[in-house]
């Protein structure tokens, strides 16, 4: 014993001394000698802690608190430890300062004990964390072992439950907060369901509901008692509307409600608690809700919502609770006051809230507007509204409610199924009435809804039955009526309706005896009743006016008459009763002011009294107040009432949509009416009358094609409306007509207007519109092109005219079109013949004086004279004479379309502007020669274009005009004016392009140019523009191409009527012509001929044109017409030489008799050809006295040399010929095709003398030209007849190299490869080979052109040849090459079939090949 004492002592020793090291040593030591020494571990444990070796310490600790477990130094010596190391070991700590307090309690030593009890929770609170400082807490609950021994010493349970409560609150808090912060930026994550999924997690690990439950259990004050009640329910509450679908769910449900109810049963005013315990009722009736609870809610909470809804409802008329007694203590603070309560009779007024409708209808407002998620009040509001008959109100407040049940029943796990079905009812039963029929599809399948899960639903019963008696199915109204009739027979208003019902289905005898069985059972004297009061016996009259239809019944005053009057008495505001009134007063009383009065102030009342609007509507059209009449339609289709709702029997009712968009068309919105007549004949698609006002809207809004097929329609219901008589059909026909006229079908049109005039002669309107379709349609084919037809269109626009002047002789647009009409003569002068003058002087003299014709006089100085002159006059003075009729005429009809618009200042611009351009057309025909730069009618112009912009200054058309007539005048003012045109349209093409034209008048080439490109972006298709492109092309850079491509295109879009385009391209396309090396096909001569004849149509005596035709009908071979005009041209220009003699018309006559010379030469007038030719020799010397340039007269003199010459060749005098070739071969400056027609000239006189000299002439071309083939080719043939082989080698050299080029054409080609054909035949030995060797040269270098392939057809006699000389023909062919008809024909009758032969002969009937084909093909057959 002395070894473990003495052992101790030094451990003590060294401990004292602060050896820790020797201790522990010495310690370990003794423990290894005695392990059960508790002294040992002490020391060790000590030691070690004192060189912080905490875990091998608390080992030593622990070994000691096992030998000795009710020794305290153990474990203070672990709980020093513990505090040592701060909150790391503070669960160690509370289990060893545990173990030492109940040490404590068993020595009986309550302040240790205390101590180390509040050293710990003081450690845990100053170190720990706070869910260590909550678990400190347990140690003195009262399942702690030392609670008991401790209890009065240590705090009370209810205030540590209530720290422990609160630590977990901020805990929850905070984890709740963090975890959804992590949460919400997921992928995908949303934050409803993030939330959601984190309180879930929360609340299932929280013990803080036990917390509550410990704090309401142990607390002695009343007040924390309370408080941590509304938390356990605010908890309770929170977990359940987290909790998914389930019996947890159930159980946590029952538990709120438990919870809520007992709060409700103490009457503590938590107000979630009431809301719980009266919301979660859920009651199939309110009548079912205890009201005790319901004022003690009031009277607890009296400014929430829901406490004013139920003060609303609980005094409103519908309340199912009796009033309380007036005695009723006032408990709330916000109550009214004593003195309040004693002024109000009865009391109880104060406590139920107002008793005016207004106020209650007010706080009830107030109250719901802050109970938006209260079921109840959602259900009392709309059975309050119902009663008030506030159907749009009920069905948004009962949607909102259906929403509000489904959200509660989701978040509570309670279906609210009574209340779910009250508010289906009632939302069901407001579609029934609301914009009716419009919801009945919806109210229909509500109610069918309710009637599955409550067959016997009367509100469901009644609804569909109502549902049917609007939609007019009275057996099935009458069937569901009656259901509902048996399920509560008390019921009159049932009764009423059911009765009701059957009169509408015709029975109005058993209906009305119902009806009058039902009146004896209501008290007058109830309010409530007066509505219903007033229906029955405005129905009762209904049913007798029906019953007896007579006229001397209905207008008996005792009979339904007075039913009608003593519903108003009943209810002053029946609007239906005011209806029957009306129609009494209007049919049968004839008194139409009271009627008027009668329907107004039905409709004032209701806008579902159809009838009344309709006759209102009816009596505002007749009077003209349209925008009346659109007020009252407006409000009848916002009534609902006019369209059926689908599958309905009941017709829909289509006149306010009609009124509406006739309403809209007299306010020329066309847009709104279109919709209005489109929804009209939705409803009723026969009506006639609908269909014309859709047309007529579609065709004031330029959609004339929808306008076209709307009267067309119209017109399938004329007969309908004719048999009902109810308006006339004309009118559909005049506007398709004007729709035909819009759309450019002029014919269509007028077929049209004469088909209206023929039943309504006497419609001046339609006469007028004829009128102006007639000259439209003058106008339009002016511009087609079609002058004959326009001719025609202007004359019987005249006849027109003349038929309406004597009514209509102050109308602006009849003279208008009179003036157009003439003007359409000047257009086509080659039918001026026709100018009816006889007509136009009846016309001008119908109801006219001569101050009508005074306008501008003075200046222009047209008077009636000519216009109204007779005689007779030379053919040559009265083409002359009508012209100027005609534009005389023009004139004065445009003066007295002035003196007509005298009332209306924009007509009256309009008829200056039309008379400006009829004097411009005056000063355009007057001849060239009679003006100078400007004539008396372009000053007038100028004024009339002035006095118009004076009306009528912001008209940017009349600043283009002025400029227009101004151009030559004063170009300053020309450019100011298309300026400011330009300002107000900048967008016009015309403008930009007279700018343009004004600029190059002016030789500013680059303004020029500018114009004219704004004038092509603005429209492409305006033609002048392109013709002003094309002069600056011209002009600028003198590129003849670029000028042809331009006038080319400006003729492709132009109309027929525009002078400048035709001519130019006309000659454009000539130059074209004569630039290039190549013969022109027919197709590229054809279109300006078209041109060309045109503008001799509208210009016969353009003479200069006239001219430049027949030189493209000399090249297409048409002889016979170049002849006769180019004899009429000479007789002309003769007659004009004779009279002026002047230089000019000299020069032109020489030209002209050239030219006839020629075309006669080709037509074999050989007489004639040598006559006209030394005439034109004659006329175009120097000396004659001609002004023709130096290049005009060699050209012309070369030709009448050639003509004259080749003229007696033909005529068999060749010597003579030459008298004139060789003149013409100085003339033409060496010309190779001169030379050429010399040599063969020469070769024919057949003498060896001018043969050599063919050939000399011939050899020194070639010498000079070698490119030229045509003298190859002649040389060639020559050297074949003379059998000349050394010449042969030569010419067929320069042949074969010749034909291997592309400068030569395939006329050439075909030309070069008959001649070395030709020179291979004569070749001498083996001909034939060498023939077909050229031949297979040919289609080897030119594969293409079917020359080559017909001559080996001929030789091989191949089918497949002749078939590839046919394709490669048809490929050759215009406008892909330029093979002639007749080698076109030879290619068809090559290959030796009947079908081909035949179309040889087509192609070329005037050729033998295309006949000798066809002869062998059908003699091989037979």
């Amino acid at each position: 014993m002395s070894g473990p004492k003495a052992a101790l002592k030094a451990i003590g020793a060294a401990i004292k001394s602060q050896k820790y090291d020797d201790a522990i040593q010495e310690a370990q030591q003794l423990l290894a000698a005695d392990p059960k020494s508790y002294q040992g571990s002490l020391f060790l444990g000590f030691a070690l802690s004192k060189q912080n070796k905490n875990e091998e310490a608390e080992k030593a600790y622990e070994s000691a608190t096992k030998l000795k477990s009710s020794d305290p130094q153990a474990w203070q010596g672990l709980i020093q430890l513990y505090e040592k190391q701060g909150s790391h070991k503070l669960e160690l700590y509370q289990t060893a300062a545990l173990r030492l307090a109940e040490i404590y309690q068993e020595a009986d030593d309550k302040y240790k004990c205390q101590v180390v009890v509040d050293t710990f929770l003081g450690f845990a609170k100053n170190q720990g964390t706070r869910l260590q400082c909550k678990k400190a807490q347990e140690i003195v609950l009262p399942t702690s072992p030392i609670y008991d021994y401790l209890e009065g010493r240590i705090p009370h349970p209810g205030h540590t439950y209530q720290i422990m409560a609160q630590i977990t609150e901020f805990e929850e808090k905070e984890r709740i907060n963090k975890d959804i912060g992590e949460r919400r930026t997921r992928l995908g994550a949303k934050i409803g369901q993030v939330t959601v999924e984190v309180k879930r997690e929360v609340l299932r690990d929280s013990d803080l509901e036990e917390l509550y439950e410990k704090i309401i259990d142990w607390s002695n004050d009343d007040e924390i008692r309370r408080q941590y009640e509304e938390k356990l329910l605010q908890r309770c509450l929170d977990a359940l509307t987290i909790l998914p679908p389930g019996e947890q769910k159930v159980e946590r449900r029952n538990k709120v409600l438990k919870l809520a109810n007992d709060m409700v049963i103490i009457k503590h005013p938590y107000k979630l608690a009431w809301d719980i315990a009266i919301e979660w009722t859920d009651p199939e009736n309110i009548q079912e809700l205890d009201v005790n609870i319901l004022r003690e809610y009031c009277m607890a909470f009296p400014t929430s919502g829901l406490a004013q809804v139920l003060q609303g409802f609980l005094s409103s008329e519908i309340s199912p609770f009796p009033k309380p007694p007036p005695s009723t203590p006032v408990q709330n603070d916000t109550a009214s006051d004593e003195s309040d309560g004693d002024e109000d009779e009865g009391g109880g007024v104060s406590l139920e809230g107002p008793a005016l409708l207004e106020d209650r209808l007010l706080i009830m407002t107030e109250g719901m507007a802050d109970s938006g998620k209260s079921i109840l009040a959602h259900r009392l509001m709309g059975e309050y509204y119902q009663f008030l008959e506030e159907y749009e109100s009920v069905v948004e407040l009962m949607r909102n409610g259906r929403r509000l049940v489904m959200e509660e029943a989701n978040k509570v796990g309670h279906k609210f199924e009574n209340s779910s079905e009250s508010m289906t009812a009632l939302l069901a039963t407001a579609l029934v009435f609301y914009q009716s029929p419009k919801n009945h599809p919806e109210a229909k399948v509500l109610f069918d809804g309710l009637l599955v899960r409550n067959p016997s639903s009367t509100p469901a019963l009644i609804g569909i039955g109502l549902i049917y008696e609007e939609e007019e199915d009275y057996p099935a109204a009458i069937d569901f009526l009656g259901r509902a009739l048996k399920r509560d027979s008390s019921n009159i208003r049932i009764k009423t309706e059911a009765a009701w019902v059957k009169a509408l289905s015709g029975d109005y005898a058993q209906g009305k005896g119902e009806l009058e069985d039902s009146i004896s059972k209501i008290d007058a004297k109830d309010q409530k009743m007066r509505e219903l009061l007033a229906r029955t016996q405005y129905r009762i009259g209904v049913c007798m006016w029906n019953i007896d239809t007579t006229k001397a019944a209905r207008k008996d005053r005792s009979g339904a008459y007075s039913y009608f009057l003593a519903a108003l008495k009943s209810n002053l505001n029946f609007a239906p009763a005011y209806t029957s009134l009306g129609i009494y007063y209007a049919d049968y009383s004839k008194d139409k002011k009271r009627s008027r009065k009668c329907f107004q102030k039905a409709f004032e009342l209701s806008s579902s009294e159809v009838e009344a609007a309709e006759r209102l509507a009816r009596i505002f059209a007749e009077q003209g107040e349209w925008e009346l009449v659109e007020v009252v339609a407006r409000r009848v289709v916002d009534s609902g009432k006019v369209r059926p709702s689908p599958g309905s029997k009941k017709k829909g009712v289509s006149w306010p949509f009609a009124a509406l968009g006739v309403a809209e068309l007299n306010k020329q919105e066309y847009a709104k009416s279109i919709v209005s007549f489109q929804s009209a004949l939705r409803i009723t698609p026969s009506d006639y009358h609908c269909w014309v006002g859709l047309g007529e809207s579609y065709h004031n809004s330029g959609r004339y094609i929808a306008a076209t097929k709307a009267f067309q329609h119209a017109e399938k219901f004329e007969h309908e409306v004719e048999q009902r008589k109810s308006g006339e059909t004309w009118f559909a026909k005049h506007m398709l007509a004007n729709v035909k006229r819009e759309l450019g079908d002029y014919d269509e049109a007028i077929e049209g207007y004469k088909g209206v005039l023929e039943g309504r002669p006497t419609e001046s309107g339609v006469a007028m519109a004829l009128i102006q379709a007639l000259v439209e349609s003058a106008w339009d084919s002016v511009e087609k092109g079609l002058f004959g037809h326009a001719i025609r269109r202007a004359t019987e626009t005249i006849d027109a005219a003349l038929g309406l002047v004597e009514s209509r002789a102050d109308a602006f647009n009849l003279w208008r079109a009179a003036g157009d009409a003439c003007s359409i003569f000047t257009w086509v002068q080659s039918h001026i013949s026709d100018f009816p003058h006889a007509k136009v002087k009846q016309l001008l003299q119908t109801r006219g004086n001569r101050s009508a014709y005074s306008v501008f006089d003075e200046v222009d100085g047209v008077g009636l004279d000519i216009v109204f002159a007779n005689g007779l006059y030379s053919a040559a003075e009265e083409d002359g004479l009508n012209l100027t009729r005609c534009f005389h005429a023009a004139i004065l009809a445009h003066k007295r379309a002035i003196h007509a618009s005298a009332h209306d200042i924009h007509a009256q611009a309009v008829a200056y502007y039309n008379l400006g351009w009829a004097e411009h057309r005056a000063h355009v025909c007057v001849s060239p020669e009679l003006k100078k730069k400007s004539t008396r009618y372009l000053k007038a112009s100028v004024r009339c274009f002035k006095r118009a912009i004076e009306l009528e200054a912001g008209n940017s058309e009349f600043w283009n005009a002025l400029g227009a007539v101004t151009s030559e005048l004063n170009p300053k003012v020309a450019q100011h004016s298309f300026v400011r045109s330009l300002f107000l349209n900048e967008r016009s093409a015309q403008a930009w392009t007279n700018l343009g034209t004004l600029y190059l008048l002016q030789n500013d080439f680059g303004l020029a140019n500018d114009a004219f490109t704004r004038a092509q972006s603005s429209d492409p298709d305006f033609a002048h523009a392109w013709v002003g492109q094309g002069l600056l092309a011209l002009l600028m850079t003198g590129d003849i191409k670029e000028a042809n491509l331009l006038f080319t295109h400006a003729m492709e879009i132009s109309e027929s009527s525009s002078l400048i385009v035709q001519r130019q391209y006309a000659q454009s396309a000539f130059d074209q012509i004569l630039a290039s090396k190549t013969p022109s096909s027919i197709t590229e001569l054809v279109q300006p001929l078209f041109a060309l004849n045109q503008l001799q149509t509208m210009a016969p005596t353009d003479l200069m044109y006239q001219h430049l035709s027949t030189l493209f009908l000399e090249r297409i071979s048409d002889l016979p017409s170049a002849v006769a005009a180019l004899s009429k041209i000479c007789t002309i220009v003769e007659a004009d030489y004779e009279v002026s003699e002047s230089p000019s018309s000299l020069s032109r006559f020489a030209l002209a008799k050239a030219d006839l010379a020629r075309s006669q030469l080709s037509a074999r007038s050989y007489p004639e050809a040598i006559d006209n030719g030394e005439t034109a020799l004659q006329l175009s010397a120097d000396d004659a006295g001609n002004d023709l340039s130096a290049e005009a007269r060699q050209k012309c003199r070369l030709s009448a040399h050639l003509t004259v010459g080749l003229a007696h060749y033909y005529s068999g005098e060749p010597e003579t010929a030459l008298q004139y070739f060789l003149p013409a071969l100085e003339e033409s400056n060496g010309n190779p095709d001169a030379f050429c027609l010399l040599a063969q000239v020469l070769w024919a006189t057949g003498d060896e003398d001018s043969r050599n000299k063919a050939r000399d002439r011939l050899f020194d071309c070639v010498e000079d030209r070698p490119e030229h083939v045509q003298s190859v080719l002649l040389l060639g043939i020559i050297a074949i007849l003379d059998q000349d082989s050394e010449s042969l080698e030569a010419v067929t050299a320069s042949l074969q190299d010749t034909r291997a080029t592309s400068t030569i054409t395939n006329r050439e080609q075909g030309q070069v490869g008959e001649v070395l054909r030709a020179i291979a035949a004569l070749s001498g030995s083996n001909d034939e080979k060498e023939v077909l060797a050229e031949v297979q040269t040919d289609i080897f270098l030119h594969p293409n052109l079917p020359h080559g392939w017909g001559r080996l057809a001929e030789i091989e006699g191949d089918e497949y040849t002749a078939e590839m000389a046919l394709k490669t023909a048809l490929e050759a062919v215009p406008p892909r090459g330029e093979l002639e008809a007749d080698d076109l024909s030879r290619a068809f009758g090559g290959t030796g079939k009947v079908g081909d032969a035949q179309r040889a002969v087509m192609f070329a009937p005037w050729g033998n090949e295309g006949w000798l084909s066809l002869s062998g093909a059908l003699s091989g057959r037979d």
